[in-house]
């Protein structure tokens, strides 16, 4: 979802931006050994500043389907259907082949299909993009809201009676995978896969949901108006989120319906504080490293997938050790300098530099890839 077309609000690709570095950032540290607590995902119920990042991306995301989808005029077509489809399979598909070239290289240079894990994050943007196009072109728009409670409320149903929030195989999450997909093509190393099939349906409620805010920020043209909107969304969304905390644990592998609510909610502030710093204030210069990320934010998302994989893989010999070149430049230079956890945090800083600057020339050279 590209918003260069779209310049009344800069805040979005900000926004946008600052998600994409913040994936980069906590997917990639010197070591996981060392990271600090914010920089990590809850273990299980609870909320982080790491998990903020990833729906706030899917948030803008349905505030850029729906610009997007405005030059259909919101009306279900042949041109219009062919897109989301193609468009889905796209992302989808280059998700599925970056899980394989990370199965293949941390396979000792083998490739075993029937291992190669078939979920991930562009997988769920990809589907969540398009059953949310989809219904924003077949259902009317008032009635969104309805389809959006009825997403999370029967999800919620589905963890009540399917032992949902347990952290184990007995999970429905997990059994569904399991049936589904086939244990060797899930997430390793936890029993619930946190891109899992059952917890795309929320995601899809997510999406929903930023389209809903985006519908009411374009409908005006006055900057303070959609101000006063994101606040008040924000406000609520977080408030009721929250609240219901107490009878729906906030957690973000389920994609607890509570974890929807009150990510879009601090969502819509986050992008209301950006719209008062940017397109009010005025206040741009400092904007420009994060836009260079949000104009082309899924490609540089996949080029540091494929960037950290390679730099984990490839080997130097270091003191007279084999070593990838990520172990060796935290260990060698970095750990020394800027101890444990502050040399992981320096490398993730540093390869988020390295995906600017590319992410950078493309902007500088007006270069948009669209995927």
């Amino acid at each position: 979802m590209n918003a260069t077309s779209n310049r009344r609000l800069l805040a979005l690709d900000v926004m946008r931006g600052l998600t994409i570095a913040g994936m980069i950032l906590v997917n990639t540290p010197g070591t996981w050994g060392y990271v600090y607590a914010p920089l990590r995902h809850a273990q299980w119920n609870g909320l982080t500043p790491a998990d903020l990042i990833f729906p706030f991306f899917m948030f803008i995301m349905g505030i850029s389907t729906y610009i997007s989808l405005g030059k259909y005029n919101y009306t279900f077509g042949t041109p219009a259907a062919l897109k989301i489809v193609k468009r889905t399979c796209l992302i989808f598909l280059i998700g599925v082949a970056v899980n394989c070239l990370f199965q293949y290289c941390y396979g000792n240079g083998t490739f075993a299909a029937g291992e190669i894990r078939i979920l991930g994050v562009l997988q769920r943007l990809a589907l969540c993009y398009g059953a949310s196009a989809l219904i924003a072109l077949l259902v009317r728009h008032k009635h969104i809201p309805y389809v959006i409670v009825a997403l999370l409320t029967g999800y919620f149903v589905i963890l009540i009676t399917g032992n949902g929030f347990a952290c184990d195989e007995t999970s429905i999450l997990s059994i569904a995978d399991r049936f589904v997909l086939g244990a060797a093509h899930m997430y390793q190393g936890h029993p619930i896969d946190p891109e899992g099939l059952l917890s795309t349906v929320p995601s899809v409620a997510h999406v929903l949901i930023g389209f809903c805010v985006g519908k009411l920020l374009m409908e005006t043209k006055d900057i303070h108006v959609k101000l006063e909107r994101l606040f008040l969304i924000g406000t609520i969304l977080t408030f009721v989120g929250f609240l219901l905390s107490y009878g729906c644990p906030i957690n973000k592998k389920v994609w607890s319906p509570t974890f929807v609510v009150v990510t879009c909610g601090l969502g819509s502030s986050l992008l209301a504080l950006l719209v008062w710093i940017i397109d009010i204030k005025g206040y741009k210069r400092w904007s420009r490293f994060f836009e260079s990320f949000g104009v082309n934010p899924l490609f540089i998302y996949v080029l540091a997938d494929v960037l950290a994989i390679l730099l984990g893989v490839i080997t130097v010999t270091y003191q007279g050790e084999s070593a990838s070149l990520q172990q060796a430049f935290y260990v060698g230079i970095l750990q020394p300098i800027f101890g444990n956890e502050g040399g992981s945090l320096a490398y993730a800083i540093l390869f988020v530099l390295l995906n600017w600057s590319i992410g950078y020339i493309l902007y500088k050279k007006k270069i948009y890839i669209k995927i």
